[in-house]
């Protein structure tokens, strides 16, 4: 390490306290002027100090930067991201290269591949340019951005003016994928859209798991059977399908009574709205505006049958107590874990 001290006048290491910083910031820039000073340096234990206060400011960065990176682990994924009702919702999983929604384009959500746009609200939609320009900024491949087929030529046309406004290439595959519709991610893993109810046209979206199962007539063969029926060409597996991670998007809680939404009900994890918690705000009014009331989460926790619930889009208006308190109330009426995504909000005591 250099430091500079060019045309310093060196005194007594007793004039420099040890909680106070040795030398002006300025100064550990330069390089230094002589060999002497570096003598003179090492001598008196300035370089072991700096060397402790760098080594400690480096710790206290990565810590840092550990509590605010805050990452939930539910049945084996790590989901991070925030959701703030009528401010922003991007959820990411890095186990699946994904983001659902984008809002603001958090950092983090860069990094992912694959987008699966829920509807068309600005809190939802409103950082696609910025995550299909820091792709290409950081020389990342181009993402594959999912959108319900109806708004599939208003994204085009969203990626074009930003393109011309710009003058930069906004490379991106924009792929409509309707509900009912299969599309592979990768070799052991697809994704199907389900009809969520919302204001504007919506859908949400399961993620599954592929594994093979040995089809029951086979399952007395041993080995070596097995290998020569392959060889022969017969079909002796059944793919399966297990849902890993539902993602609702904005929506009223008609989306659990609807028997082609089965899937969602049983991921391992339902990530869904509860906009609304309390008294404060009747189910109509939540109704009325597309979203879920917690009451009739939990009136319907009857057909919930995930191993985990994360709860999301809370109104702004809630302090992290009060979503706590709510998300217990819900809890009580499910053996699914449930978990509240408080990201972006503020406790009552700041």
């Amino acid at each position: 390490m250099h430091i500079s001290l060019s045309n310093l006048a060196f005194k007594t290491p007793q004039l420099f306290p040890l909680h106070q910083p040795i030398f002006p910031p300025k100064l550990l820039h330069h390089q230094v002027s002589t060999q002497s000073h570096v003598n003179v340096l090492k001598g008196s234990g300035y370089l072991s100090e700096i060397s402790k206060k760098i080594d400690n400011e480096e710790q206290y960065r990565i810590a840092r930067s550990q509590v605010n990176r805050k990452v939930l682990d539910l049945e084996g994924y790590s989901i991070e991201g925030l959701s703030v009702g009528g401010q922003e919702t991007c959820i990411i999983i890095p186990e699946f290269k994904c983001n659902f929604d984008i809002g603001r384009c958090p950092s983090r959500a860069i990094n992912q591949n694959f987008l699966f746009i829920t509807h068309a609200h600005l809190d939802h939609i409103g950082g696609l340019p910025m995550y299909v320009a820091s792709r290409g900024l950081f020389n990342l491949k181009p993402p594959t951005v999912f959108v319900p087929p109806c708004i599939k030529e208003d994204v085009e046309k969203l990626l074009d003016i930003h393109r011309t406004m710009g003058q930069v290439e906004l490379n991106a595959e924009v792929v409509a994928l309707d509900v009912g519709e299969t599309y592979e991610i990768r070799n052991n893993l697809v994704v199907r859209p389900f009809r969520t109810q919302h204001v504007i046209p919506s859908q949400g979206y399961v993620v599954y798991s592929i594994r093979k199962k040995l089809r029951k007539q086979y399952a007395h063969l041993n080995g070596k059977q097995i290998e020569k029926l392959k060889k022969a060409g017969a079909e002796i597996t059944d793919t399966i399908l297990s849902p890993e991670v539902a993602f609702t998007g904005d929506t009223t809680p008609d989306f659990m009574l609807d028997p082609c939404n089965s899937d969602a009900l049983r991921a391992k994890i339902l990530i869904t709205e509860a906009t609304f918690l309390d008294d404060s705000f009747s189910i109509d009014h939540a109704r009325q505006r597309g979203h879920t009331h917690l009451f009739e989460i939990i009136a319907n926790a009857e057909w919930i049958r995930n191993k985990a619930v994360l709860l999301t889009h809370f109104s702004p208006r809630y302090t992290i107590e009060d979503i706590r308190q709510a998300a217990s109330k819900l809890q009580s009426r499910l053996s699914a874990k449930v978990v509240p995504l408080t990201e972006g909000f503020k406790s009552m005591y700041t």
